[in-house]
């Protein structure tokens, strides 16, 4: 089991999540079962990634056959950019839960801060970058708008916690200025190659968990032909990881993901294979040296591959 995190509303998080980004549909409602089995309480989801529907079988099916409570469980998605207009932020959770089939979510993510023009369920679901037949179009909705949104539908029970996602510093700042409740998380893009020190230093001064995604780097992106990726040392094979991974006795994977627990940020990795699952579940049963952290964080290149400029040239890192 993982350990838990204490969030600013005074609720706990697990550290160690399931990323549930690019599980294939057919084979989700498994894995998810397998996880649970295997010990996981918190699970990733997002509406962008298309498998809420067979993500929320796998975690009935635990909570039907016993194998966990639906109050043990810290069940995540993110609101896609396609809803951030207050009129629509409701039902698209509403539509989130009954893919689901939950009764409320423990956190739910502003996915990016960027608003795109509203895409009804019936017409495309997921809307992923879809914005109508003209192509890229937003609308002008400021992001206070849409939080006072997510805020008011803690008041009504149908979420727990609400956070935030690809942010940066300033963002934060901003919304925080104007926010009745304030963020338990902001989850950001980061490894040894996008270390980003500042960032995590102001947010976790603020009681903000960070939460890191794509925490082996490259290794997430290559299926998608990302060129950054595949222009990059894999981080498994990187000499200063793999002499650390040796001294420990630990696999590459476990000490990236040590390198991030470590430092108090939580991890969501994803993995197919249920043994991998269960090591990446028990990534604190060693520590790092400060000299081998630092070593870790020195690899920094400020490499992002998760870049809303790629699209469309969006300019929320610039």
């Amino acid at each position: 089991m993982s350990a838990l995190l204490s969030l600013n509303n005074g609720l706990k998080m697990p550290q160690v999540g399931l990323g549930c980004w690019k599980i294939p549909n057919d084979v989700a409602p498994e894995m998810i079962y397998g996880a649970i089995k295997a010990g996981y309480r918190l699970f990733d989801g997002a509406m962008d990634y298309g498998n809420e529907k067979e993500v929320g079988e796998g975690i009935r099916k635990a909570i039907a056959d016993g194998l966990v409570k639906r109050e043990e469980l810290f069940v995540v998605s993110k609101l896609w950019n396609s809803f951030h207009h207050p009129s629509n932020v409701k039902p698209a959770l509403e539509h989130v839960l009954k893919l689901y089939g939950l009764d409320y979510l423990d956190l739910f993510y502003v996915h990016f801060p960027i608003a795109q023009k509203f895409v009804p369920f019936d017409k495309k679901y997921p809307p992923n970058f879809y914005c109508g037949e003209e192509g890229w179009a937003f609308e002008d909705v400021p992001l206070i708008e849409t939080w006072r949104a997510l805020e008011a539908l803690v008041d009504e029970g149908l979420i727990k916690s609400i956070g935030i996602s690809n942010f940066s510093g300033a963002l934060i700042q901003d919304l925080l200025r104007g926010a009745r409740i304030k963020p338990v998380a902001l989850q950001i893009e980061h490894h040894p190659y996008l270390v980003q020190e500042k960032l995590i230093e102001y947010t976790q001064a603020e009681k903000i968990v960070v939460v890191a995604y794509s925490s082996f780097g490259p290794q997430s992106f290559l299926e998608l032909n990302n060129p950054n990726a595949l222009g990059s040392v894999n981080l498994f094979e990187h000499e200063t990881i793999t002499k650390i991974a040796s001294s420990h006795g630990q696999s590459a994977a476990a000490v990236l993901l040590r390198w991030a627990t470590q430092r108090g940020l939580a991890i969501i990795p994803k993995s197919s294979k249920i043994e991998r699952l269960s090591g990446n579940l028990h990534t604190n049963d060693f520590d790092l040296t400060e000299e081998e952290i630092k070593s870790i964080s020195s690899l920094d290149r400020g490499l992002r591959f998760n870049d809303p400029w790629e699209w469309n040239k969006i300019p929320t890192f610039v």
